[in-house]
Order: C-alpha cells, then structure tokens, then sequence
C-alpha cells in the first residue's frame, strides 16, 4: 500500500505535467531553460544537501555500490549482445544500449527515494547516484562512440573525461560526499539557501518529465522499444535484487539501489544519441515507453522487497 501511495502522485505530477504541455500552459520555450535550472541547480543542490548533512560512513555501503555496478554493467553488455544479434542498424544499436541501461536517476529515481523513505533513504540514493552515474555516463557514450557514423570509431578520452568531470549531478553527489566523509561544517544559512533550491528539482523535474513525453514515435518502434524497457525496468533491477538477496544484505541498504535501477531511461538519452549521431527517434520512443511503464513496475518492485524483507 505503501509503495501505491509514493508512486501514484509521483505520476500524477508526470501526467499533470504532459496535460499542461497539451493545454500550452508548458510551452517548448520554456521546457529548455526550467531543464538546465532543474540539471545545473536545483538537482545538484538537493544531492549535496541530503549527502552532506549525513554520516558518510554510516550510509556508505561498499558491498551495495559494487553489486548495482556489477548489475548495471552486465545489462550494458547484454544489450550490445542483443542488439548485434537482432542486427540492428549501427546507429540503433548504440541508442538501445544507451535505452537499456542509462536510467533517470535525478528525476525519477530521486524523488522516489525521497517520498518513499524519507531524508536518510535519499542520503543513501544520492552517494550510489553519483557513481552509478558516472558508470552509465561512461557506458552509454562508449556505446554511442562506438557505433557512430556506422562503423567502431576510437574513444575520445578527454572529451569523455571532461563530460563526467562537468557534469553538475555527479560534481554535486562528489561534493557532498567529501563534505560528509571529512565532517566538514556546513553553515546554516547555506543550508536553508540549499534546502530552498533543492525543494525546486522534485516537483519541477516531474512536471519537465510528463512535459517531454512522446508517444506518436512508439508505434513505428514499438517492439525494440518494449525489449529496451524490459531490460531496463525488469531485468536490470531484478538483476540488482537477485545479487543482494544471495549475498543476504539487508532491505534497507539495498532498497536505494533498487529504487535506481528500476528507474527508467534517461531524458538526456535523447540529447546524447542526437550529438553522437544515434537514432534519435527510437530514443525518444523507448524514454517515453520506459517512464509510462516505470509507474507500474516501481509498485512492483517496492512492494516485492517489503513483501520479502517481511
């Protein structure tokens, strides 16, 4: 019961939001700037706040970071199988990779670990964040690299390296982290401006996410679509819960992790597979097809952990 009452009104924000983009109370012009003030601001600030107001010590787990690395990591792998298999054209292939295991972690999986275990559970999901996002990052460019204009092309190290070093999540998650690990003090009244800030990434980034939704594309790629979501939203998690439950951790360690596992693909998919030369349609058509189906497969998975840990 308690998973249906975070995850529903989390949606119903996501459908508010793609009803007020139909009605142009939300309009393309705005969609683009309320984006970056969402991803270069307020996010950020609401990762570094709950890291940095917590103990590092006591929330890092180093047993749970690695399996959901291990998890993440062997999905990335299977879905370059998979896609080589289906010989999907080189441009696809990168893209369903990417779709398969890059997962919106601040703009879903966030707010769920907010709502759903409060201050602590989004301490813990925010340290996992930003190294699970620096591995997806890593992994899905290499994918999209990879694959570019039709054929293996070399890795730009440094390119890659200064997307990771600049990206404001992980740069916040990073900052928080250091920030707790070392007990550095944290001036109140940086921390109210923080909790001001931060308060806007939740409901905004919902409302940004349902604004984004496109479902014409679904139909012309519906069946790599559904297979992309599939890993992402059932295997990828289950993959993650399965490695917890033999290695007999705790629920509430692992549950953060499952809660960003289970997150569907990322809406910065979309502008990656765009500036690597990646199907960029299909991508929209498996983000769209994988945050629909999130609603009902986060019930799922909340409720299978608290049904197993009792």
């Amino acid at each position: 019961m308690e998973a249906f009452v975070t995850i529903v009104p989390i949606f119903a924000i996501i459908v508010l939001g793609w009803a007020a983009r139909r009605r142009g109370f939300i309009t393309g012009e705005f969609l683009q700037p309320a984006n970056r003030l969402v991803y270069y601001l307020a996010l950020p600030a609401l990762i570094f706040n709950s890291i940095a107001r917590t103990d590092f010590h006591k929330q890092f787990d180093a047993t749970v970071l690695l399996l959901t690395l291990a998890a993440a990591l062997v999905v990335y792998v299977l879905a370059e199988i998979l896609a080589r298999a289906a010989r999907m054209t080189p441009a696809r292939v990168g893209a369903y990779v990417q779709c398969c295991g890059h997962g919106n972690l601040g703009y879903i999986g966030l707010p769920i670990a907010l709502y759903y275990l409060g201050q602590e559970g989004l301490a813990k999901a925010g340290i996992l964040c930003g190294f699970l996002m620096i591995l997806q990052n890593f992994l899905s460019v290499v994918s999209l690299q990879l694959h570019k204009g039709g054929s293996a092309t070399r890795l730009d190290g440094k390119a890659l390296l200064g997307k990771l070093l600049g990206n404001p999540v992980i740069l916040g998650a990073m900052s928080g982290i250091a920030v707790s690990a070392f007990s550095l003090p944290l001036p109140r009244v940086v921390g109210r401006s923080l909790d001001i800030l931060g308060g806007l990434a939740p409901p905004t980034a919902l409302l940004l996410i349902g604004a984004s939704l496109s479902l014409e594309l679904f139909r012309t790629y519906r069946f790599a679509a559904l297979s992309a979501v599939a890993l992402k939203l059932l295997l990828l998690p289950g993959l993650g819960l399965g490695l917890f439950l033999l290695l007999g951790i705790k629920a509430d360690d692992y549950l953060p992790a499952i809660i960003l596992l289970a997150s569907p693909t990322a809406t910065v998919a979309y502008v990656m597979a765009r500036e690597m030369g990646a199907d960029a349609d299909f991508t929209v058509a498996a983000i769209s097809a994988s945050t629909l189906g999130s609603a009902l497969t986060a019930m799922f998975w909340l409720a299978l952990v608290a049904h197993i840990s009792g």
